[in-house]
């Protein structure tokens, strides 16, 4: 009985589409959510989640666009900011309740559970090289993906790579901490737990 589906930023191809989705609700069943009520649809680039989303919001289903912020949204109803900064308007018909943001993107969730990452990477992982900003949401994006390389580039998994590893972090990541530092986060947990 799926009474949502979520639009998400991520994946791309057949196998990272599904990593996509099995990482979303990995990580959304260990937040809580029912199971079979939150359908993950992965829509490769952000540009094509907001188009998926545009165009799917009409129908039976509750419909959520997820999407990297790129940015700071300091001040910024999420609506506003996705017009300031990609020209996206809010698709006719649809509320403010149905758009959503990783802050400022998806790996600064990451930043609040360094012990999974350091049990992901294994031996040689750096927890220290990543950025100790406790407010995981003003952390610049290039400051994120910076830290995270830098703190596994000598493990045996390599250097963090988005598409390699994202989602199996993803799955592993404790909601509770990632909601405690990440208001965005929580929103849209609360979101999909109704």
């Amino acid at each position: 009985m799926v009474r949502t589906r979520v639009y998400v930023e991520g994946g791309g191809r057949k196998a990272l589409n599904r990593e996509c989705r099995k990482g979303f609700g990995e990580f959304l069943a260990k937040a809580g959510v029912a199971p079979g009520t939150v359908e993950v649809e992965a829509c490769g680039p952000r540009g094509d989640a907001y188009k998926t989303f545009s165009a799917d919001a009409h129908r039976g289903l509750s419909a959520i666009l997820l999407v990297d912020a790129e940015s700071s949204v300091t001040g910024q109803d999420p609506w506003q900011h996705l017009q300031a900064n990609d020209g996206w308007n809010r698709p006719k018909g649809t509320t403010d309740e149905q758009r959503h943001l990783m802050v400022q993107v998806m790996e600064s969730w990451f930043l609040t559970d360094p012990d999974t990452l350091e049990s992901f990477y294994g031996r040689d992982f750096r927890k220290q090289a990543l950025p100790g900003n406790p407010n995981v949401e003003d952390v610049p994006k290039q400051d994120v993906l910076h830290g995270l390389v830098q703190a596994t580039r000598y493990t045996g998994k390599g250097k963090y790579s988005k598409g390699k590893h994202s989602f199996g972090i993803l799955e592993r990541l404790d909601p509770a901490k990632v909601r405690k530092s990440s208001p965005h986060a929580d929103r849209f947990i609360q979101a999909v737990s109704v």
